[in-house]
Formats: structure tokens, sequence, C-alpha cells
């Protein structure tokens, strides 16, 4: 049975191939569209290398018009559709003043119970806000290690050594990424993802329970301390997500029209001044006829293929964090009983 202590990171909860968790997660979303587009290019290009002649069927009564004049039609009604769900998105975030003090109120309570941990006031820049919160969880897992280093139970402190050892080692891996990161970009969000607070939760929680005969009063206050710095890290990761998936949703409305306007003045134009005899002759021994429409079509294609790279990371996210606190709804990290010999 797979260790829980080894599913730390997304990818490795997900147990998928560093390629499957690049495509879907860490690319850059214009270098996804951009090795979409090339791939339908070459594939565009391949198909008008082998098929029917394509300026003889253009001659002949050409599907090219009608099949570009669909597209206008699909581009214009794409953008539409994205601009409209990101206002609809974007329309949460406007409200009465009662409902704007309510939100600022709690807001503010969570911060109160995070600075109380912290002992002093939280840093307001999310990386080192989630930071903070990370290395105050490794600090509590620190103190509950030396808190039953003395506890006559010898199972309990080397279940602890193994839990302390985990807790550290993932949160000095998640500092030194938020080092780096910058909020708006994914590698915030990633580095919270990467650090798997449920699982802790539920492993602390366990080994308190199982051992709750031997342990002393002080001892029982490490480990509700270390619940506790755990406990706060899952709100601000899910308020930092909400707020990512808002500027995706930004992102996507203004990468959709940066290439849908190209998209449909290059549909348009083909309809209108594309005819059989306007590009003569052979490129690599492929029709000119060919190169022209299949780059026509591709760069129609781009906003559709922004779409989906978008969308593709936005659910994805969704999809491998649907649950807040200590439920744990994957199987790669669920186990019936801790083994904690292994």
């Amino acid at each position: 049975m797979e260790n829980p202590l080894s599913t730390d990171t997304l990818r490795g909860r997900t147990d998928e191939s560093r390629l499957a968790h690049w495509f879907l997660l860490d690319a850059n979303r214009w270098l996804l569209a951009g090795l979409l587009s090339a791939a339908t290019f070459a594939t565009l290009v391949g198909l008008g290398a082998v098929a029917l002649p394509l300026r003889e069927m253009m001659a002949n009564g050409s599907p090219v018009d009608t099949a570009f004049q669909a597209l206008i039609a699909a581009t214009l009604t794409g953008v539409t559709l994205v601009v409209s769900i990101n206002q609809l998105v974007l329309s949460q975030e406007l409200g009465r003043l009662g409902d704007q003090q309510a939100w600022m109120n709690e807001a503010m309570e969570y911060r109160r119970s995070v600075e109380e941990l912290f002992g002093t006031v939280g840093p307001p820049d999310p990386s080192q806000f989630l930071q903070a919160l990370v290395q105050t969880s490794s600090e509590r897992a620190e103190a509950l290690g030396e808190a039953v280093a003395d506890n006559a139970d010898e199972t309990l402190r080397s279940r602890t050594d193994r839990l302390v050892e985990n807790v550290c080692r993932n949160s000095e891996e998640i500092d030194s990424q938020l080092e780096t990161s910058e909020f708006g970009e994914f590698g915030v969000l990633r580095s919270g993802l990467n650090y798997n607070y449920s699982w802790k939760i539920y492993a602390v929680r366990r080994l308190r329970r199982e051992h709750e005969d031997t342990l002393e009063d002080d001892e029982l206050e490490t480990f509700d301390d270390l619940i506790d710095a755990l406990r706060l890290f899952g709100p601000a990761l899910e308020h930092f997500k909400s707020l990512y998936f808002q500027w995706e949703l930004v992102h996507l409305t203004r990468s959709i029209l940066y290439a849908g306007l190209p998209g449909v003045v290059v549909a348009t134009a083909t309809v209108l001044y594309l005819e059989p005899d306007s590009v003569p002759g052979t490129t690599l021994g492929v029709d000119n006829m060919v190169w022209v429409v299949s780059a026509s079509t591709t760069i129609t294609l781009v906003p559709f293929f922004l779409l989906a790279a978008y969308v593709l990371r936005i659910a994805t996210i969704s999809k491998r964090t649907g649950s807040l606190g200590p439920f744990i709804l994957r199987q790669a990290e669920r186990t019936d009983a801790i083994d904690w010999e292994k």
C-alpha cells in the first residue's frame, strides 16, 4: 500500500505523467495554444497534400467559402460568449455597501485569527502570507516533536518523528517555491496545492486520538497548535484560488479578444478575396493554395485553442481541489489505516 507521506505534491497525489501534468497545469497557456495551432496547421497541410486537389475543388464549388463562413460565425459567437461569462463572474464582485462590509468583516476576522497564530500582523502579499502559514506549521511541528521527545510511549515518539519530518520537509519545499512566485501567476497557487494540508490534519488528529491516553496536557496542546496552523491554511488557499480564477478569466477574455479579431479578419478576407487562381505554384511539393487555406484556418481557430488551454487548467484545478478541510476525495490520498512503520 502506498504510504500517504509520499503524496504531498499535487502531481504525486494524482499519479500522472510529467508530460500530462505539464500539459494540463504548468505550460504557459499561449505556448500550449501555439502548439495546438502548429499541430493543426501541420495536419491540414498533410491532408491537403494527399487529399483531392484543393484548387480543383474550389473551381467546382469549393467548400472553403462555406467552411470559413461557419468559422466567422463561430468565432464571433465564441468571443461574445466568453466576454459574457467573464462579465457574469466579475459581477459577483459588485454588491451593496452592506455586502461589501460583511465581506470585509469576515476577511478581517480571519486575519485576526491568523495573527493570533503568527503573534504579529500577517503580510499582505498572498505568496508571503502562505509562506508565513507554512513556516508556522513547520515551527509548530518541530515544537510537537520536542514536546513528545521524553514521552514513555516509544511508538508515539517514532510516529511523531515521521510526521514532523514530513511536515517540515514539505514546508521547506513550498517555502522555496513561494520565494520566487508572484500572485497572478500560476506558481503561487501551484505551490499552495503542493502543500497537502488535508492529509496532515487527518494524520495529526489520528495520531493524537490513538495515543491520547499517554499524552500530557502540554503535549495535547502542541497537537492542537499544529492542527490550528494547518486548519487556517485551507481557507487562505481557497480564497487565493478564487481570486486566481478571476484573474484567469480576465486573461482568457483579453486573449480571446486579441486572437479573435485577427481571426475574423483573416477568415473574412479568405471568403471575399481568395480565388482558385490567387496563389499559383507549389512549395515543398505542396500546392500553395493548401498552404494559404491551412494558415487561414489555423489563425481563425487560435481563439478556440486559447479557450481550450485556459479551461483545461481551470477545470483541472477545480476537479483536484474539490474539498476544503480534512476531507480527502482522491483514492490516491486515502488509506484505511496509516502505516506508520513503512
